[in-house]
C-alpha cells in the first residue's frame, strides 16, 4: 500500500482533503480525510516527496479558489485509476481549460468512445467523472450534459459544480453570487 501524505484546507465550498504519494497528487476528497488516513502521520511529518507534493498541491488549490490560478501543474499520480479512467481523465485534464466546458458525449468522442451514435459512451464518461479521485484539479466539474449542467458527486452536488463553473466564468454569476462564500 502506498503511503499518502494528507492535508485539509478550507475552501468556499467546504473543506477539501488532499493526499499525495511520492509520485504526485493522488486524491482530493470533499470533507475530512477518511478515517484510515486520520490515524496516519500528519503532512508535516510525512516523508520527503509526498509531504512536499502535498504542500504544493494545497498551495495551488488555495490559489485556484482565490482566483489566482487557472492551471494546475502539480504532478498527478494516476496509479489509483483503471486504464480507461486514466485515459478519460487525462484527456479531460489536458484538453479542457479553465472557463471551458465540454459535454459528456464530446469528451467520449475525444477519447475514442464516441465512434457510434447513442448515449452509452456519454454515460460511461459520466460514470468516470463520478469516480474521479482528483476533483477540482482534474476538472470533472467542466463536463456538462448536452442539455444542461448534469450531475456532480462532489460536496453538496450540482450546486458545487455550478459554483466552480461560475468562479471560472463558464456560467454567469447570479445576483447573490459571492466568490468568498458558498450557498447550497
Amino acid at each position: 500500500m502506498t503511503e499518502l501524505a494528507w492535508a485539509t484546507l478550507g475552501t468556499p465550498v467546504g473543506p477539501l482533503s488532499v493526499a499525495c504519494s511520492q509520485a504526485g497528487l493522488s486524491q482530493i476528497r470533499f470533507g475530512e480525510r477518511p478515517a484510515l488516513a486520520q490515524a496516519q502521520r500528519p503532512t508535516a511529518a510525512a516523508p520527503g516527496a509526498a509531504g512536499a507534493l502535498t504542500g504544493a498541491a494545497v498551495a495551488q488549490i488555495a490559489e485556484y479558489f482565490s482566483g489566482q490560478r487557472r492551471h494546475f501543474d502539480v504532478s498527478v499520480d494516476w496509479s489509483g485509476t483503471s486504464p480507461l479512467q486514466q485515459q478519460v481523465l487525462r484527456t479531460l485534464f489536458e484538453s479542457v481549460g479553465f472557463g471551458e466546458t465540454v459535454s459528456y458525449g464530446t469528451l467520449a468522442h475525444r477519447v475514442g468512445l464516441g465512434s457510434f451514435a447513442g448515449p452509452l459512451p456519454a454515460r460511461a464518461v459520466g460514470q468516470i467523472m463520478g469516480s474521479n479521485p482528483i476533483p477540482v484539479v482534474v476538472p470533472c466539474h467542466r463536463v456538462v450534459a448536452a442539455d444542461g449542467l448534469g450531475g456532480y458527486s462532489g460536496g453538496t452536488g450540482p450546486e458545487v459544480k455550478r459554483w466552480l463553473l461560475t468562479l471560472e466564468g463558464a456560467l454567469p454569476p447570479t445576483l447573490d453570487w459571492d466568490a468568498a462564500s458558498f450557498r447550497a
